[in-house]
């Protein structure tokens, strides 16, 4: 049965937890595009920096 049973959170569904959102002050932001890393700045999701190398949009490691 694919869709549960009504009682009890839903598994396998929705973001947060290990989807990138809300992951504290440590970690990198990495480059999808070329591999580059930096720190991650708490208060500056990686999503909003651009790579410095490439220019593409980083993703939070």
């Amino acid at each position: 049965m694919p869709w549960g049973n009504g009682r009890g959170p839903p598994s396998g569904r929705g973001g947060g937890r290990g989807g990138g959102f809300g992951q504290g002050p440590g970690g990198d932001c990495i480059c999808p595009n070329c591999g580059h890393r930096e720190p991650h700045q708490l208060g500056a999701p990686c999503y909003t920096r651009k790579c410095p190398k490439c220019g593409a949009p980083m993703t939070r490691a």
